[in-house]
């Protein structure tokens, strides 16, 4: 499997590649390659950032990350040990016009929607069972069930894109590892105090060059995308966390002002967090 230089390595000359990641966690490096990938989370949760979008995942999601898509999944650490079945494969793999033949028209959303990323229920038509029994299938096999996998996730009735349009693209080497480096600190330092001349400097930029490097890249501002991973984090905590005060998941989510966290989390959540407390 061909990989672009900041990837993750893959087997070469291979269709459909199954992978099974176990263990304490995902690889957690921002990187992108030429095949569409279908994964299930059978355990774990955290963060992931497809393209642009930042958002989290759980057991039973089943996300589509479409070719040279960046991503990354970061997983809690705290929350044990971790389990994902991906599937790889690009569109040419069984022919330059395999999918388009007629017999395929109605995957055409499917690959569309690929392109942004998407996740939907794992558990909707049986797709987790689905993808589980490709593990030990053989060749025929896995590709009989690829393809019913393709189906089942086309009849999905709705499927949201994560990232946005003005994403389309993918990071060439140098590029791919600027922005690796950024998205890691971010979501190593996120619960600390972060400005943008640190963050600048890692980049190896002036704080005016980093900010619209970044925002050309991502559609966001860092402190937008900054905040994204803040308020992801205090939602996990007012779900998980119920002995932690309000006060306490703000300070532990890298906010040291209260009334600014009851602002922003509310500006993007549209509730408070203590109404998400409840809620949850």
């Amino acid at each position: 499997m061909k990989v672009l230089p900041f990837k993750i390595p893959k087997p070469e000359n291979a269709t459909l590649v199954v992978q099974e990641d176990e263990g304490l966690m995902f690889y957690d490096k921002l990187h992108q390659h030429q095949e569409t990938q279908i994964s299930l989370i059978k355990k774990g949760e955290g963060t992931f950032i497809i393209g642009d979008h930042v958002g989290e995942f759980h057991q039973g999601d089943l996300f589509v990350i479409g070719e040279n898509l960046p991503h990354v999944f970061n997983n809690d650490k705290i929350e044990g040990s971790v389990h994902m079945i991906s599937m790889f494969f690009m569109k040419s793999s069984y022919g330059d016009h395999f999918f388009d033949f007629p017999e395929f028209k109605k995957l055409g959303p499917f690959f569309l929607a690929s392109t942004l990323g998407f996740k939907i229920d794992a558990e909707q038509n049986g797709l987790a069972a689905l993808i589980e029994g490709l593990v030990h299938q053989n060749k025929l096999d896995r590709f009989i069930c690829f393809i019913e996998i393709l189906k089942t996730i086309a009849n999905t009735a709705s499927i949201t894109t994560l990232s946005s349009a003005i994403h389309k693209k993918s990071y060439g080497e140098e590029e791919g590892k600027r922005m690796r480096d950024i998205f890691e600190f971010t979501l190593q330092n996120f619960d600390k105090t972060i400005n943008l001349d640190q963050v600048a400097d890692i980049a190896n930029m002036t704080p005016n060059a980093f900010c619209r490097y970044f925002k050309q890249r991502t559609n966001k501002t860092y402190i937008n995308f900054l905040l994204d991973i803040r308020v992801g984090n205090a939602c996990k905590l007012l779900s998980k966390k119920t002995d932690l005060s309000i006060a306490e998941v703000s300070y532990k989510s890298g906010f040291n002002n209260l009334t600014n966290f009851n602002r922003k989390f509310k500006s993007l959540k549209g509730i408070t967090p203590s109404a998400f407390r409840k809620r949850a």
